[in-house]
C-alpha cells in the first residue's frame, strides 16, 4: 500500500501539483495521465523516492518491495542479461553474489562456511533457486529467446534492452511496480503478454502511458494530473474520458444558462429601474443578479491541437504499385520480393517486429531511397506527404524561427505565406505568442512532431505516409492526430505502436515478416489480431 499525504512539488518556483492526498492499494492498476509537462514522470519519481517532494510525505509499508522500470538503457551494459533481470530483486541479487564470492575463496574457513549456510537458507527462502527459470519465463514472454540470458547487455539492440529492463521491473513478484511508458518499442506479442501479466498481478501497479488501449485494458483507476492537482477516479481511461467530457459539457451548459439569465435580468433592470411601478421588481431582479455568477471553468493544462488534412485534388485511377521490391539495410535483406497495390479508400497500417524493415518500406514509398530490386510506381495524379521517424534533419542546427520555418513550406502566391495566416495556423497547433519566434532547433520532441504534421497539412496531398507519428505526443495530441487521419478522405500508409490509433484508422494491415516477405489482409487491426490468434495469418 502507498499513502500520499498533503504532497506538493514545485519546479522553478511554480507548483506542478499541491495538497495531494491519495491511497494506492494492492490488486489495482493505476494509470497516471496528464498533459506533457503536467508532472507524470515526476510523480512516479517522488513515489519511488528518487525525488524529494516540496511538502507532504509518501508512506510505503516497510515490508513492501517496490520495483521501478529503469529508463537508462545503458546502465547495465557491463552485466549479463540474467544478472540484470535478477537485479530487479536487489536483496536476492546481493545474496547470490555474496554467496558466489564466498565459494570462490581459496582460503575458505569455517566462519565462511557458517556465513555461506546462512546465505543459502536466505537464498532458498527467497526462491533463489527458481530465479534463473523465472527470469527465463519473463524474457520469453516478452518475445526474446532464452539464450539472450547469457549475453552481455552491451551486445543487445535498443528494443531488446527495453524488454530486459521491463523483465527486471517485473521480476520476483514485487509488491509495488512503477512503470513509465512500458509499451514503448514493444511489439504486438510483447504488449499482449504484458497486458495479461498485469491483469493477473496481485500487487499494486502504477503506470504512465500514452497508449489509450493499454490503459483501457489494464487499469482499474485513473490518476489525473491537471489544474495543479492530482485526483483519482475509478474506472479505465475510456470511462474517465467520457465522464470528464460530460462534466465539461454540463459546466458549459450551466454557464450558458446563467449568462442568458443575467442578460435578461440586466435588460429588465435597465428598462424599468426608473419606472416607479416596476421599481420593486427591478430591485428584486437586481438582487437575483447579484446571486448569479458565471462559474469559471478551471484552467486545464490540457490543450487539444487541430489536425485537419485536406486534399487539393483527388487522385485518379492508378495510385501505387509495388512489384517484386527488395531492399538490404546494413547487410540485412529486410524486404524480400514485396508486391502490392494501393486502392482508393485504403488506409494501411504497416506492422512487423523489424522496425528497420518498416521504416525502409516507408522510405521507399516516399522515394527517399531506391529499391535494390523491383519497382515502386506511383500514379501521376498522386501527391504525397511524408512524416519520417527521424525528423532531426529538419530542426538540428536550424536558426529559423517557427514562423519562417513554416513559411518555407507554404504554396507560392497563396494566403498561406501571409504572416497572419501562418500565426493563426500555428495557433491551432498550440503555438501562440512568442512561441512562433523561437528557433526551431530548441523545440521539444512533441513540438517538432506538431511542426512536421503542420507541414504535411500545408501540402494538400492526397496520400499521407507516416512513420510513428504519435512518438513524443501527449494523449490529447494523439487523439487529435487520430481524428484527423480517420476523417481524411485520401489514402494513408502509416506505422504506429498505438493499438487504438491503428484500429480506428486502418482498414488494411500489411505485416512485414521476419524473412522480408509480407502478409496483406483487408481488415481492421483488431480483426487482424483475432486472425493471428486463430492461426489464420
Amino acid at each position: 500500500m502507498i499513502i500520499v499525504s498533503n504532497l506538493s512539488v514545485n519546479f522553478d518556483g511554480r507548483p506542478l501539483f499541491k495538497d495531494v492526498d491519495l491511497k494506492f492499494t494492492p490488486g489495482n492498476c493505476y494509470g497516471v495521465i496528464g498533459a506533457n509537462g503536467a508532472g507524470k514522470s515526476t510523480f512516479l519519481r517522488v513515489l519511488s523516492g528518487d525525488l524529494e517532494s516540496s511538502a507532504g510525505e509518501v508512506y510505503i509499508d516497510p515490508n513492501c518491495r517496490m520495483s521501478v522500470l529503469k529508463q537508462n538503457h545503458f546502465e547495465f551494459d557491463r552485466y549479463s542479461v540474467l544478472d540484470t533481470v535478477i537485479m530487479g530483486n536487489k536483496k536476492l541479487y546481493d545474496i547470490m553474489k555474496e554467496k558466489d564470492a564466498l565459494y570462490m575463496k581459496e582460503d575458505f574457513s569455517d566462519e565462511d562456511g557458517m556465513k555461506a549456510a546462512e546465505l543459502e537458507a536466505e537464498f532458498a527462502e527467497m526462491n533463489g533457486w527458481e530465479a534463473e527459470s523465472d527470469a527465463s519465463k519473463l524474457i520469453q514472454g516478452l518475445g526474446l529467446d532464452e539464450s539472450v540470458l547469457y549475453q552481455q547487455m552491451s551486445e543487445l539492440g535498443g528494443n531488446e534492452k527495453v524488454k530486459v529492463l521491463l523483465a527486471q521491473a517485473l521480476f520476483g513478484h514485487p509488491d509495488i511496480i512503477l512503470l513509465d511508458e512500458p509499451t514503448n518499442h514493444l511489439d504486438i506479442v510483447a504488449v499482449e503478454w504484458l497486458e495479461d501479466f498485469l491483469a493477473d498481478y496481485e500487487g499494486t501497479v502504477i503506470v504512465v502511458s500514452h497508449d489509450r488501449y493499454f490503459l483501457n485494458v489494464v487499469c482499474t483507476h485513473m490518476v489525473d494530473i491537471d489544474y495543479n492537482k492530482i485526483k483519482m477516479y475509478v474506472g479505465n481511461y475510456e470511462f474517465w474520458y467520457e465522464s470528464s467530457q460530460m462534466v465539461q459539457r454540463m459546466i458549459k451548459q450551466q454557464n450558458k444558462r446563467n449568462e442568458e439569465k443575467i442578460k435578461e435580468l440586466q435588460q429588465f433592470i435597465s428598462r424599468f429601474s426608473a419606472n416607479k411601478s416596476k421599481s420593486k421588481q427591478a430591485t428584486a431582479r437586481r438582487k437575483m443578479l447579484d446571486k448569479l455568477t458565471v462559474e469559471e471553468m478551471p484552467a486545464s493544462s490540457r490543450r487539444y491541437p487541430f489536425f485537419g488534412f485536406e486534399m487539393d485534388r483527388e487522385a485518379g485511377k492508378d495510385l501505387l504499385t509495388l512489384t517484386d521490391v527488395s531492399k538490404t539495410v546494413n547487410g540485412e535483406r529486410v524486404l524480400n520480393n514485396v508486391s502490392f497495390s494501393l486502392n482508393h479508400g485504403d488506409k494501411i497500417a504497416i506492422i512487423g517486429e523489424n522496425e528497420i524493415a518498416v521504416t525502409a518500406l516507408l522510405q521507399l514509398l516516399a522515394e527517399e531511397t531506391e529499391p535494390d530490386e523491383g519497382e515502386v510506381k506511383w500514379g501521376v495524379s498522386t501527391s504525397r506527404s511524408y512524416f519520417p521517424k527521424d525528423n532531426s534533419e529538419f530542426f538540428d542546427g536550424c536558426t529559423m524561427n517557427l514562423c519562417d520555418w513554416m513559411r518555407q513550406y507554404s504554396k507560392p502566391g497563396f494566403e498561406t505565406q501571409n504572416e497572419t495566416y501562418i500565426r493563426g495556423f500555428l495557433g491551432r497547433m498550440l503555438f501562440s505568442g512568442d512561441d512562433v519566434l523561437k528557433p526551431v532547433q530548441v523545440l521539444s520532441g512533441g513540438e517538432r512532431v506538431r511542426c512536421m504534421l503542420s507541414r504535411m497539412m500545408l501540402f494538400g496531398s492526397n496520400v499521407l505516409l507516416l512513420d510513428q507519428p504519435t512518438n513524443h505526443l501527449d494523449l490529447e495530441s494523439i487523439t487529435a492526430v487520430n481524428n484527423g487521419l480517420a476523417a481524411f478522405k485520401g489514402n494513408v500508409i502509416f506505422a504506429s505502436h498505438d493499438h487504438e490509433f491503428m484500429n480506428t484508422i486502418a482498414n488494411r494491415i500489411i505485416r512485414i515478416n521476419p524473412d522480408g516477405s509480407i502478409t496483406d489482409r483487408m481488415c481492421t487491426y483488431d480483426e487482424y489480431l483475432e486472425k493471428l490468434k486463430n492461426g489464420e495469418v
